[in-house]
């Protein structure tokens, strides 16, 4: 919300010496959000001058330039910028006579964009000055011609300033208004809280005297006396709003559409960021404006019987004010006369009752309608207006018939019209129910000792009715809506009396050893993938039901995942079971901005629900009070397993191509290299052995297990390259890196601790193993088998080459490992550490029948 400051100042006492900066501080200190400072753009000698010679001089180009002699200064008096009173300008607009009174931009001036004015050589002639157009000044898009201040009505004074005839020289302050706030969608309310921030006398601009008597003079008496008869259909809307609670119309009679807006309304629009559209309109926005009440204006002309408020049918349609035709949801709130739909309300009217400049009679309509309906039709029809932005935030219902009558005020004093006692009232404002505030809840809540003249003080300066001691009974304003329980209350006696007094407290730990066992694996777990290059992200959890069984079930069979009631896109309305789908995503985005190289991992949760099970709770317990331990539960019970998943994704070269080096692309090698970084950081034994994933290359994919305590193998997950058409199907290469592990699982059945070694200092003795086996015998398990029959001397072992060919019998292979072997209290001799190898070689010749290759 713009706040022009000039009417700011109409309300509220702002000190002469306040700073755009001091207005936007003061209202932080209750609680809005300062946003920015708008105005002043202008500066230097811009004054009202006169044409008095104007010379046509054709140029060679084809275009005709005027030279001009403008008085910018009474005869013989120096000018604004200390220059003579007579000045020559160019000028290639036409659109003007001598005699005709202008703006004129002299020497020193600076206009929007950072643009200086100085006197410049230009057509033969030296342009002392320049005559401003509309936009020149920011005052709009019009650029045919200069501004004319004689044909807009304007004066001014040859030589006197002229930005004050434009508004120009006010500044506007702008602040952010929450939701809950919609009394500050208006200078009353913006004024109001203004006050709250400097204890300044605020002046209620709906509590004029006139704007009473003219409410009361322009309502019939009666029903039947109306000019325009309005009924609202009793139907309720979502949460028992009524369609309209007040509705107040108002009829004005032989206005001028055609005469100017006065300089001071419709810059104060501009300031606010509403623009001009002609003055019976402006009026209106105005109004809304200072008010907060939004406000429509039929051309009573043009009316057709009575107006009626009710739902639409399905299929109705209408043609809203911007020239769009709609089909309406019998949801939507409408406007109607005998010939149908003439307007969404409190959004938009319709185009066959707008205000032209050619309407002479005015029918005023002020009304509250249903908040959620309103913000329901503005969303379906992807029709945003100011008006919608108030009435969804919600409109004091007590304004509803001043506002009408402070726009017919206006109609009357700057349109001509004539006021006309045949105007309708129907509802009366209902009036806030009353909140019980024990006396000592601000304090416990705030941690602030106040006061009971504080607390009251507080209230009663917000627009409450307070009675009562120990506890208040407190009755909110009819403009604070969002003042429905104690607790909102609370919130005002701390913002008005200053939330810099809340203390600042460090919270006490809570009791315990720190993380728990599985939370220090995690955070170890990302750290190591994010030390080794690979980027942490956060993947959306929405996927397709065909992702969820092409990630997460290994043979193609569907498994049963959990739909969104509500989904923001219908082929993603299932939750992930597998964070392999997302990966693909953020690889996509990435790959196809120009990163072809990728490395991301993220750790995160999946949901598995179990087959056969029904999930969720017939109720949802209250808001407002605490769920029985009964009830915790049977809620806990209504949510699938959600275990923690970690998964990787490898795209592109791990090394890029340089002197002397070819580029190395990733691939299944790498994925497996992710698994001893995940087995260091877990201190986790883990075996992988080859296996089949529909997701994954049918040649290149790891089942992955982890080993328990007491040596069983328990599966976690799968490694290796997606499928090559898996990864085409995603617009990423053909070799693509992947790794999913169950991390819950992982760390159940990991039950060591990650812990560092005892560095030896005796050195090692290496030597290398190489096993002939039969070609379908895993090689992690003859590893398993040299580790068993090495013994405690076997300090590492890696598996450096698997070799089929000559030299070997068909179905066999040839598995070389490398040794390295330790003693922690002697320096080994060979003669142990070969010893120790053939004890390995003896173990994996009884379990598989492997020989050792010459």
């Amino acid at each position: 919300m713009r706040i022009p400051l000039s009417w700011l100042r109409e309300y509220v006492e702002v000190a002469d010496e306040a700073t755009p900066q001091d207005v936007l501080d003061a209202f932080v200190r209750v609680g809005l959000e300062d946003e920015a400072i708008h105005g002043g753009e202008l500066s230097g000698p811009i004054v009202v001058g006169e044409v008095l010679e104007r010379t046509p001089e054709p140029q060679k180009n084809g275009k005709t330039i005027n030279w001009c002699q403008v008085r910018v200064a009474p005869d013989g008096q120096p000018a604004a910028d200390g220059g003579a009173d007579v000045r020559g300008i160019v000028c290639g607009a036409h659109n003007f006579e001598v005699g005709d009174r202008v703006v004129v931009t002299l020497p020193g001036s600076v206009l929007p964009g950072d643009f200086h004015i100085a006197a410049r050589k230009t057509y033969g002639h030296t342009s002392d000055g320049m005559m401003a157009s509309q936009r020149e000044l920011g005052l709009g898009d019009d650029h045919d011609g200069i501004i004319v201040l004689n044909k807009l009505g304007l004066g001014g004074e040859i030589g006197e300033p002229a930005l004050p005839l434009f508004g120009l020289d006010d500044v506007a302050v702008e602040v952010n208004v929450t939701p809950d706030r919609g009394y500050a969608m208006s200078m009353r309310g913006l004024a109001r809280e203004y006050s709250h921030a400097t204890d300044a006398d605020f002046h209620d601009p709906a509590l004029r005297d006139e704007l009473a008597a003219i409410a009361s003079a322009a309502l019939a008496p009666s029903p039947t006396d109306v000019r325009v008869p309005v009924t609202v259909a009793d139907e309720r809307a979502v949460r028992d709003q009524p369609l309209s609670e007040v509705f107040a119309g108002i009829v004005v009679t032989g206005v001028d559409g055609t005469r100017p807006t006065p300089s001071w309304l419709s810059g104060r629009l501009r300031l606010a960021g509403i623009r001009s559209l002609g003055l019976l309109i402006d009026i209106t926005n105005y109004v809304m404006l200072e008010l907060g009440q939004p406000i429509h204006g039929y051309d009573l002309d043009q009316l057709r019987g009575g107006i009626h408020v009710r739902r639409a049918t399905a299929g109705e349609r209408l043609t809203t004010l911007d020239g769009r035709d709609r089909e309406l949801s019998d949801e939507d709130i409408l406007i109607t006369d005998d010939r149908g739909p003439i307007g969404l309300a409190g959004v938009m009217g319709g185009a066959e009752t707008e205000l032209t400049n050619e309407t002479t009679n005015v029918f005023i309509e002020a009304a509250t309608f249903a908040s959620v309906s309103i913000a329901r039709t503005a969303r379906r029809h992807k029709l945003p207006s100011e008006a919608s932005r108030r009435f969804e935030r919600g409109v004091d219902p007590a304004v509803t018939q001043l506002a009408a009558a402070r726009v017919a005020e206006l109609l009357v004093d700057l349109a001509g019209g004539t006021l006309a006692a045949a105007g309708s009232l129907l509802g009366t404002p209902e009036q806030p129910e009353s909140i019980d505030l024990p006396l000592s809840l601000p304090s416990q809540l705030m941690g602030i000792d106040y006061s009971r003249a504080e607390i009251v003080d507080a209230l009663l300066a917000v627009g409450c009715d307070v009675e009562g001691d120990d506890v208040l009974t407190v009755t909110p304003p009819t403009w604070r809506g969002d003042l429905t329980e104690p607790v909102t209350l609370v919130e005002e006696v701390g913002r008005l009396r200053g939330f810099d007094r809340i203390p600042s407290v460090v919270p006490q730990a809570t009791s315990g050893h720190g993380p728990s066992r599985e939370q220090a694996l995690r955070r170890q777990l990302s750290d190591v993938l994010a030390a080794a290059g690979a980027v942490e992200v956060l993947s959306y959890p929405f996927v397709t039901e065909a992702e969820n069984t092409l990630f997460s079930s290994p043979d193609g069979t569907p498994l049963p995942s959990v739909k969104l009631a509500n989904a923001m896109d219908a082929k993603t309305a299932w939750l992930r079971r597998s964070i392999l789908p997302g990966l693909a995503g953020v690889a996509h985005r990435n790959v196809s901005r120009g990163r072809p190289n990728v490395a991301v991992y993220e750790l995160g949760r999946v949901f598995r629900p179990e087959p056969g099970r029904e999930y969720g709770v017939a109720e949802l317990p209250p808001v407002a009070e605490r769920p029985s331990d009964e009830k915790l539960a049977e809620l806990n019970d209504g949510i699938p397993p959600q275990p923690y998943s970690l998964a990787v994704m490898l795209v592109g070269e791990r090394t890029e191509k340089q002197p002397g080096l070819d580029a190395v692309a990733f691939g299944w090698q790498d994925a497996l290299e992710v698994l001893d970084r995940v087995a260091l950081a877990t201190a986790a034994t883990l075996r992988v052995r080859q296996g089949t994933h529909g997701a994954f290359h049918p040649g290149r994919c790891a089942e992955v297990f982890v080993v328990d305590a007491a040596g069983a193998e328990h599966s976690i997950g799968f490694a290796g390259e997606l499928h090559p058409e898996v990864a085409e199907s995603h617009d990423l290469p053909r070799v693509v890196g992947a790794v999913e592990l169950d991390v819950d699982a992982l760390l159940a059945h990991s039950e060591r601790h990650v812990s560092a070694g005892t560095i030896v200092g005796f050195p090692a003795a290496t030597q290398d193993l190489s096993l002939v086996v039969d070609a379908g015998i895993a090689a992690a398990d003859v590893r398993d088998a040299v580790i068993a029959g090495a013994g405690e001397l076997l300090e590492h072992i890696r598996l450096v080459d698997d070799y089929r060919g000559r030299g070997l019998e068909e179905g066999e292979k040839s598995l070389t490992f490398a040794l390295r072997f330790r003693a922690d209290d002697r320096t080994l001799t060979a003669a142990e550490a070969t010893e120790a190898k053939e004890a390995g070689a003896a173990e994996a010749a009884t379990r598989f029948g492997a020989t050792i290759r010459a």
